[in-house]
């Protein structure tokens, strides 16, 4: 038996040299230790020999199994690295191949026109508020002049969530939450940008869009008047778009401001000319405004007698159309790259 055992040994080895894959290498080791392999026969006939021979042959068989696994694993892992360096070499990366470029979007121009605005008035003293969109009957229409059955209150179709909450149908509702929570009745200068919400059914208007709100209260002693307004808009405008841009007042009216006015701004395109841009009109409305409302200063704490001010507001994206140029309101909404990633660009031409 120990001739035999040696002999599986020797063909074994043999055997395992010549294997020339993983595939192979394993039909060996099936052949020689599976569970019906040549050695494992060979080991179940032990019961048959005498005491003396068994440790013998049962030595011997482990030592023959220990060199075939011995064997097996070597040439297994020279495979191993073989395939390791094959996959190396399909996978070697030329450096010196140009890069992929990854394509990249920009800030939206909407939330450029906003940090534009913000850092404007900021410079001029002003402090940036914001307020929920989530709103009350009170604080969007009533504190503004706007009471229960008021017809005004048709302007703006809303979207009511209950009989008293609503989203807000413009961002003066953070004028008034301002207002009413200066205890002391300090004079205010602030600017809230955000979003507002109204029920529009035709194609040309959106239930969403930006808004952003100016206020300026102080006591009338220093003769906060409508030459401050039309100055304060006048280095907004320039500012925003461009340093060519004329303003003209028209009366209007607002139930928060009393007098009102919307103001147009001479048309970007043809500069004031006439264009298709402008209905031929060389102007384009861009804002409302106007002197804060008695009614209004009164019912958020303030004595009319003793405080005025002025109050504005316009909306975001008509700015950033202005400003950038952009030709369809709806590109703003989009959300693809390839309009996102021109105002990098474009921030560098204005």
């Amino acid at each position: 038996m120990q001739k035999q055992i040696l002999e599986i040994k020797k063909n074994a080895i043999e055997e395992i040299e010549k294997a020339q894959d993983a595939k192979s290498l394993n039909e060996v080791k099936i052949k020689y230790l599976g569970k019906k392999g040549e050695l494992t026969s060979i080991l179940r006939g032990m019961g048959a020999l005498s005491p003396e021979e068994r440790p013998i042959i049962g030595n011997l068989s482990n030592e023959v199994r220990g060199d075939i696994e011995k064997a097996i694993n070597d040439k297994q892992n020279k495979f191993d690295k073989q395939a390791l360096q094959k996959k190396i070499e399909e996978e070697t990366i030329d450096i010196t191949l140009p890069g992929t470029k990854i394509k990249r979007g920009s800030k939206h121009p909407v939330n450029r026109v906003i940090e534009e605005i913000e850092d404007l008035f900021v410079s001029m003293g002003y402090d940036v508020i914001a307020g929920p969109e989530l709103e009350t009957d009170e604080f969007c229409f009533e504190r503004l002049n706007l009471p229960k059955g008021h017809p005004a209150r048709d302007m703006q179709d809303s979207f009511y969530i209950t009989n008293e909450y609503l989203l807000r149908t413009q961002t003066s509702s953070v004028q008034a939450r301002t207002m009413l929570a200066n205890t002391e009745k300090t004079p205010i200068r602030m600017i809230c940008a955000g979003k507002t919400y109204r029920r529009e059914d035709d194609a040309t208007h959106s239930h969403q869009f930006g808004q952003v709100e100016g206020l300026v209260i102080d006591k009338k002693e220093r003769n906060v008047s409508l030459a401050d307004l039309k100055g304060t808009l006048e280095v907004f405008v320039k500012k925003l778009i461009g340093k060519n841009s004329e303003l003209r007042f028209r009366p209007s009216y607002f139930p928060f401001t009393e007098p009102s006015y919307e103001v147009d701004v001479s048309c970007f395109k043809c500069n004031g000319k006439g264009c298709n841009l402008c209905k031929q009109t060389g102007w384009i409305e861009v804002l409302g405004s106007g002197i804060v409302h008695p009614n209004v200063l009164k019912m958020n704490g303030y004595n009319p007698e003793e405080y005025g001010g002025f109050a504005f507001g316009t909306g975001l994206e008509r700015l950033a159309m202005f400003k950038y140029g952009i030709p369809d309101m709806r590109y703003l909404y989009a959300n693809d790259i390839r309009f996102l990633s021109q105002f990098d660009r474009k921030e560098e031409e204005i």
